[in-house]
């Protein structure tokens, strides 16, 4: 049994996790621990303060207790927006406080990413235009090419939680542009898990979303391997795996 522990704020999305445990089909379990969102709104000083030390720090002892191997800050947003250097040093600290290795769903975003071999990617968010440029900005700081992004302007996760099947398809293929070689949909509060495969045959090539690359970085970060294709190209064997050209 491998046990990730994910950090998630409030209450928007977080019924993606079973979700995609069942869809694993393995001995790998997901416990969620919700931290305090405070001010639920995409704007740049309520996202620091959400993704604040002492707000992290207050599930991670639950985490540890529960068996975590690993864990995650489960937010994009709350991470990408503290910069490049920043976001370093807030998973630094996650890791040092909890005795276990640790990342965030922004830095998930560009090690699932390398591990297609993706360089050019386009971004399809809910996020205000601000926000969005600021996701950009980060990718781009990793080395990838962000090729084109499409901002919703949604300022609340509480929103975002409530789009269903078809505006996450809309929303894919608005962001979408022909040179890019995968789709990043990054927002945990949007529900996608249940659309992974019909995302990725509608645009023909990889569609990487939040919760689903939060789970494949703590399932890296514990060294545990899992294939399994209704989650995505990401989880299909390498031999499997197509990428756009």
């Amino acid at each position: 049994m491998t046990t990730v522990g994910l950090l998630y704020p409030g209450h928007s999305a977080e019924d993606d996790y079973p979700r995609i445990a069942v869809l694993l089909d393995s001995d790998v379990r997901l416990p969620v621990f919700h931290t305090d969102i405070g001010e639920d709104a995409h704007r740049e000083d309520a996202l620091i303060e959400m993704g604040a030390p002492a707000r992290l720090a207050a599930g991670i002892e639950e985490l540890r207790l529960a068996g975590a191997e690993s864990l995650v800050w489960a937010c994009t947003s709350g991470s990408f927006i503290r910069g490049w250097d920043g976001a370093q040093e807030q998973i630094r600290e996650l890791a040092q406080t909890a005795g276990l290795p640790a990342s965030s769903t922004s830095f998930a975003f560009v090690h699932a990413a390398r591990a297609l071999g993706v360089e050019r990617v386009a971004v399809a968010a809910t996020y205000p235009d601000d926000v969005t440029a600021s996701f950009e900005e980060f990718l781009e700081q990793a080395g990838l090419d962000v090729t084109g992004a499409r901002a919703s302007g949604v300022v609340t996760a509480a929103e975002v939680g409530t789009w269903g099947r078809e505006q996450v398809l809309d929303l894919a293929r608005a962001g979408d542009v022909p040179r890019a070689e995968a789709v990043l949909m990054p927002d945990t509060a949007l529900h996608t898990v249940a659309h992974l495969a019909e995302l990725e045959a509608a645009l023909g090539k990889p569609v990487l979303t939040a919760n689903q690359v939060t789970v494949w970085e703590g399932l890296r970060l514990a060294e545990r391997k899992v294939w399994a294709e209704r989650t995505g190209v990401l989880f299909a064997r390498p031999e499997d795996r197509i990428v756009a050209e």
